[in-house]
């Protein structure tokens, strides 16, 4: 795969993918701190603004992950809903970076990645042991007791795998991605680069949500209780 040039590559070396999410983080806590000053000053917040406004993009993407959570989830959903909002925006908008000339996205590299989904993984094993207890552990034990020296090890290994299948999946597929606009820019200059910059921004969407996604049903299936 050709080199892809990067400003922050060249200005903080090894560093780039932090530097990349420090950026990104701090553009979000921007909008936030906008998006609830401009909350802050209506008088009756049930009452949208009459054009496009901060306030009114915030509510829609506050809105959208609510039920997205909730779909997905369910009513255990409700309390998980500022956590997976807060992932899938993070993950969205640092793949969103690597369509602005000069900067990869932070998620083009497995570190980030892997973080994430670490913490996911760990929160998934947290909740369902504060759930159900040790009882939880019969989870990995299977539906019958007489396969629980077969079902044991081949659980392990599906939930060892999930942090890994998380962190690869999203690596690859903005790494592909990148690389292929990256390209076409090249090439083309004029024209064509929009149709894979709209790709791109569409791949970014879908992977972040997929993510998002998966990690709720872990974290859904760890504490769901048997009736349900």
């Amino acid at each position: 795969m050709p080199h892809i040039f990067s400003f922050f590559e060249h200005w903080f070396g090894a560093f780039e993918p932090v530097a990349g999410a420090v950026l990104v983080s701090l553009l979000l806590f921007l909008f936030a701190v906008k998006a609830k000053s401009a909350l802050a000053k209506v008088d009756d917040p049930r009452i949208p603004d009459q054009s496009l406004t901060i306030r009114n993009t915030a509510e829609l993407i506050v809105g959208t992950l609510r039920d997205f959570v909730m779909d997905t989830m369910g009513h255990d959903g409700k309390k998980f809903i500022p956590f997976f909002g807060t992932m899938f925006v993070f993950i969205f908008a640092n793949n969103l970076l690597g369509v602005i000339p000069g900067f990869n996205p932070p998620t083009s590299n497995i570190n980030p990645n892997a973080g994430i989904a670490i913490i996911v993984f760990l929160l998934t094993h947290y909740l369902g042991l504060k759930a159900h207890g040790m009882s939880y552990l019969k989870h990995f034990m299977g539906p019958v007791a007489a396969l629980a020296f077969l079902m044991i090890p081949i659980e392990l290994v599906s939930h060892l795998v999930r942090p890994v299948s998380l962190s690869l999946r999203l690596y690859g597929n903005m790494t592909g991605d990148h690389a292929v606009l990256s390209i076409f820019t090249d090439l083309t200059k004029i024209g064509i680069p929009v149709i894979f910059l709209c790709v791109g921004i569409f791949i970014s969407f879908v992977q972040a949500m997929v993510f998002t996604m998966l990690s709720m049903v872990y974290i859904g299936g760890a504490i769901a209780h048997d009736e349900h």
